[in-house]
């Protein structure tokens, strides 16, 4: 039996700290579904889809191993994804105590909701400072963002600036 992980988030944009969680994700599981949600709570640089190009584009030329699976989640809540495609788990990168109280709750209701477990991963330390919103904010008023995000994002952000 092949266990199917499941590493959500907005990835707005992906990080090296994303490719780094997402990267050991597909070493420890058969299976690894990178899912991009809408989060209500953030809004949004990227549209959803760009965000699953990159991502894929990410991975390609990061020679990331073959069992991940890029897509995107809007219908619902995450474990509906996790029961449809047969997950059992979720991976969330953690990068501090904020990130831990945060995740937490969501942590026991998913696996109240649908007995989904989930495993936290710390990044590689050299990333743990870098989030999405940094990179944004960085990118936004025109600073060099490449040292914390993939390749073909830094491409695609100071095309698009």
């Amino acid at each position: 039996m092949s266990t199917i992980a499941v590493v959500p988030g907005s990835f707005d944009p992906v990080t090296l700290g994303h490719l780094d969680v997402i990267a050991r994700a597909a070493g420890i599981f058969d299976e690894v579904h990178v899912v991009v949600v809408h989060n209500p709570g953030k809004t949004a640089l990227l549209p959803i889809a760009q965000r699953v190009v990159l991502i894929q584009k990410a991975i390609a030329d990061g020679g990331l191993p073959s069992n991940i699976v890029v897509t995107s989640w809007s219908m619902g809540l995450l474990v509906d994804y996790c029961v449809e495609v047969g997950a059992t788990v979720l991976v969330k990168g953690i990068r501090s105590q904020v990130d831990v109280a945060y995740e937490t709750p969501m942590a026991i209701v998913n696996r109240n909701l649908a007995g989904v477990e989930t495993v936290f991963l710390l990044p590689d330390p050299a990333h743990a400072h870098v989030s999405s919103s940094l990179v944004r904010q960085v990118a936004g008023l025109g600073g060099d963002v490449s040292p914390y995000v993939p390749a073909a994002v830094a491409e695609f952000l100071a095309s698009h600036a």
